[in-house]
This record gives structure tokens, sequence and C-alpha cells, in this order.
């Protein structure tokens, strides 16, 4: 099987038609592969279960961050590897990889379950539940553990697919599975009367459904052909994808941190302000599912070029990574720039989709602090989009050095210390106008970084696996 000509569209395709082929379905399977927690936070909080209801899958949410840091670290790094052997015609590789990479997942996915759900309590209560939510939380994680494995997996073989010249194929999967919750959702909340449970088990079905048609997928495809000895896995493949894929795992875990300590620091501040602990918690929930929105259209217009930037690295097509690059920046200012006016002309509406907060005494502060959040914290989405374009960017062109800077820049070195210390002066307030602080600071090092890494490009060895 010749595999560079299989792939040898990447380098010679009209560029424009190409990011479209790959970035739509990209996008699609994102948007869909999110609406999974946010489907039944829209749903639960237009239910009884209303404001304490979102807070619980607010503090479950983590859960679902710490599985897809794995999956698509696996995934991303499968897929950036994957595209690099076709580059230099090398099937072995890419097949043993492959392998490799479903294998760990597989572990991974079994080890993160019996842990979360031995520590379930101890885990929830770190991830910002209160005494009013835990019922709920706890009610619903039980469930959503259960298809654990199943979620890791499909969002793990949604990345190889997607490598594989079939985007559309990886969309499908998702979406199938999103619109199955879709359905199942208010039979179970409104008709059954399962509340949190019910939410959870639409989901899981949801994602048992997607992993399905994945898993169809490999026994059709063209380019690789498994067989049992590439399930074993080697440590050379799974050194060389991990290495790629490190910086989505990064990022994903710190967006943990990030909605982790934002919860525990508004249960603290919030509790000594007039909103209290469960309205900040609960908007925290929310503009999680909102950023997730936006950066997930981002995303998926970078991850829909990373074959592109993969396979031409690998051929040494740099004038093509350039225009690939200007084509990803371009993408991202258009869509988070629409996203920026959104959240400042109507937050309210924007945050009325989550339901409204029947369950507590002041819904007055409940409007007035999401505003708040939604205005503040979301300021310089644009900024925080930049970010995302060239932490991807390096990872899919070998740089996981400058995909590690550029990914925990602005999260952990300069939102943690400044979410921690500016409330002690702001109080909860503090935590919001962290956001947009630290999204200019690491705007100005991610320039500084691609001007560096475009400098030298092909001066140097780019790649090494």
């Amino acid at each position: 099987m010749d595999n560079n000509l299989n792939s040898k569209y990447l380098a010679d395709e009209n560029l424009i038609k190409l990011m479209l082929k790959f970035s739509v379905p990209c996008v699609l399977s994102l948007l869909v592969g999110s609406f999974y927690n946010i489907v039944d936070q829209i749903f639960i909080g237009n239910s009884e279960l209303s404001t304490l209801g979102n807070a619980a899958t607010g503090v479950v949410f983590p859960v679902f961050i710490i599985a897809q840091a794995f999956a698509w670290c696996f995934g991303d790094g499968c897929a950036a590897y994957i595209n690099i052997c076709q580059g230099r015609n090398d099937s072995v590789s890419l097949n043993k990889v492959i392998g490799t990479c479903i294998s760990i997942t597989v572990i991974s996915s079994f080890l993160l379950m019996g842990l979360m759900y031995s520590i379930k309590y101890r885990m929830l209560y770190l991830f910002g539940a209160s005494d009013n939510s835990i019922a709920y939380a706890v009610e619903y994680l039980d469930i959503i553990l259960i298809f654990l494995p199943f979620f890791m997996l499909s969002n793990m073989l949604s990345g190889v697919i997607r490598a594989d010249g079939n985007p559309k194929t990886a969309m499908m999967s998702l979406i199938v599975g999103a619109v199955i919750n879709i359905i199942l959702d208010p039979i179970f909340i409104f008709a059954f009367k399962w509340g949190m449970f019910g939410a959870a088990l639409a989901t899981g079905i949801g994602q048992f459904a997607s992993f399905v048609i994945s898993c169809q997928y490999f026994f059709r495809s063209g380019t690789f052909k498994l067989d049992a000895k590439s399930f074993v896995p080697g440590f050379r493949y799974f050194r060389g994808a991990f290495d790629l894929g490190f910086s989505t795992f990064l990022t994903q875990m710190t967006v943990l941190v990030i909605v982790v300590l934002s919860n525990i620091l508004f249960a603290k501040y919030g509790a000594a302000s007039k909103y209290g602990a469960d309205i900040p918690i609960a908007m925290m929930a929310i503009h999680s599912k909102l950023i997730t929105i936006v950066l997930n259209i981002v995303v998926g217009v970078i991850l829909g070029c990373q074959p592109i930037v993969s396979y031409n690295m690998g051929a040494g097509n740099y004038e093509r990574i350039k225009k690939t690059y200007k084509y990803m920046i371009l993408f991202a200012l258009m869509i988070s720039s629409v996203a920026t006016l959104i959240f400042q002309l109507f937050p309210r509406a924007v945050i009325g989709i989550f339901g409204t907060p029947d369950n507590i005494p002041n819904p007055e502060d409940y409007w007035e602090f999401g505003i708040m959040i939604c205005r503040v914290f979301l300021m310089l989405v644009i900024l925080t989009s930049v970010t995302k374009v060239n932490s991807i960017f390096f990872q899919s062109a070998g740089k996981p050095v400058y995909a590690l800077i550029a990914s925990m820049l602005r999260d952990l070195f300069c939102f943690v210390p400044l979410a921690i210390i500016l409330p002690r002066f702001l109080g909860i307030n503090g935590i919001i106008y962290a956001a947009p602080i630290s999204d200019i600071v690491a705007a100005v090092i991610a320039v500084i970084l691609i001007t560096k890494f475009f400098k030298n490009l092909g001066k140097e060895q780019n790649y090494k696996l």
C-alpha cells in the first residue's frame, strides 16, 4: 500500500478547499461532542432541578475534561504521527501507532473509572460541590463513569479517523450520539421523571452509539490494516504519539485546573458575597459551556488543518505551511469576533438558554452575576482563540515545547496566580478580572513564539520522532 500516494493531495489540493473539507466536519464533531454535557445542562436547568441541577453538572464537568485530556492526547498525537508517516511513506509505523494508542486508551479509561468511583465524594467536593448539590452530582456521576470507556474511545478514534482522510465519518459518529442524547434527555427527565439519573443515562447511551459507529470504520479503512500484533503497545510509538499529543493533554488539564480552582474560589468568595456559593458555581458551569462552544469552533478549524500542517512538515513544504497558518489565524479571528459581540450585547439571552433561577432566594443576583461573568470573563475571547491556534499549530508542526508553553501560559502561569491574588483585594470580582489580564499576557508571548518559529522554519530539522 502506498500511503504517500493516498495522501499526496495534502500537498497539492487547493488550500481553501482542503481546509473546508477537513475543518467543517471537525468543527461539527467537536461541537456535537461538547453538546453532551451542554444539552444535559439545558434540560436540567429548565426542569425542577434548576440552579442546583446546573451546579451539579458543573462539578461533574471536570470528569469529562479529564477523560478528554487522555483521549485527545492519544487521539491527536496519533493523528499527527499518522500524517507524518504518510508524508514519509512509512506504513509499518502507521499501523503500529494506531493499535498502540487504542490499547493505551482502553487501559487508561478503566483506571480512571475505578479511581474516580472510589473517591467520588472527595472528588466532587474538591470540584466545588456544596451540601445542597452533592446528592445530584453523585447521582449524575455514577452513570457517567459506567460509560467512560466508550466516551474516551470514541473521542480517541475520531482523531484517527480524521487523520485518515475521513472527517465526515468522525463527524457522523458524534452526531448520531448527540441526536440520541437530545431525544432521550426530555423523555428521561420530563416524561419518566428520572432527573439527574435520566440526564446521565441519555448521555451514556449516546456515547455508546458514537463508539459503535467509530469502531465500524476500522474494518473498512483503505489506508491501514490492523491485526492482533498491532494492539500490543510499543513504547517507541506510544512515546512519539504522546509527545505530539502532550500539549493537548496539558491544555485540557489546565482547563481542569481553571474549572476546579474557579469553583473553589467562587464557593469561598461567593459565600462572603451577596451571591452565595451556588450562583457563582452554576454560572461557572454555564461559562464553561459557552467558552467550550467558541473554542471548539476555533479548535475544530485548526484540527482540520492538522493533517495539512503535519504532512507538509514531513514533506518539507514550508511555504504551504506558512499559507495554512495565515488562513488558520484569519478564521479564528472571525469566529471569536462574532462570539465576543454576542457575549457583550446579549448576555442575558445567552445565559437564559440554560434555564431560569427558580429555586434560589434572589433571582436577580443570578442574572447580575451572570451578565458580569459573560461580559468580563469572556471579554478577550479573541486573544484566547489566538493562543489556542498557536498551541495546536505547534503540536501539528512537531514543536512540542512551543506547544507546551503556548497551552500552559494563559491558564496555568497567568490565570491561576491572578485568580488567587486578586480576590484578596477585589473580592469575587477579582476572579473574573483575572481572565482578560491572562489573555493579554498569553497573546503577547504567543506572537513572540510564532515569529521565532517561522524565522527558523526550514533552517533546522523540524521533526524528530
